[in-house]
């Protein structure tokens, strides 16, 4: 008889031994879900300050600057000649680089006009045409302008 009580003994034994390792599977499981999570939030958290820090840094222009409309520039190309373009941009100044600037304004708009004038359509088709032109823009402003405009902008370019 004595191995008949033993036999429930032993299946409680290894009940309590089993339920013993659920409970530290349970624990040791939850402990390192929490520890992921707290990680997983820190590196969030840092790469949200790393974001916002080069956000702060691509901000270029403060109240010293201002922007200068150049107005609207419409012409003819060279090639085709029955293609038209009509192109209004920006300019960026340094405030007080020029006492008005209405005139450099007027000065760049012809330049551009002059320029505009003399390209073609296969010149400023697609992305690549486009920077081509924007980076030519820049550089003409710039020798215009004697470095004094900071930055260029084409606000709409159509041509038809």
């Amino acid at each position: 008889m004595a191995s008949d009580a033993e036999a429930p003994r032993s299946k409680l034994r290894w009940l309590l031994l089993l339920a013993g390792l659920t409970v530290l599977a349970v624990g040791v499981g939850g402990a390192g879900g929490l520890y992921m999570v707290a990680t997983i939030e820190k590196a969030v958290t840092e790469k949200k300050k790393l974001e916002e820090e080069q956000v702060q840094k691509i901000v270029a222009y403060d109240a010293s600057f201002s922007l200068a409309n150049i107005g609207t520039v419409v012409t003819n190309l060279a090639s085709p000649s029955d293609v038209w373009i009509r192109l209004e941009a920006s300019i960026v100044v340094k405030t007080g680089a020029f006492p008005n600037p209405g005139p450099i304004a007027a000065e760049i708009r012809q330049d551009l006009l002059g320029y505009l004038h003399t390209l073609s359509v296969a010149q400023i088709e697609g992305p690549s045409g486009l920077a081509h032109l924007r980076e030519d823009l820049t550089e003409r402003v710039q020798l215009r302008s004697k470095g004094q405009v900071r930055d260029f902008f084409i606000e709409t370019l159509v041509v038809q």
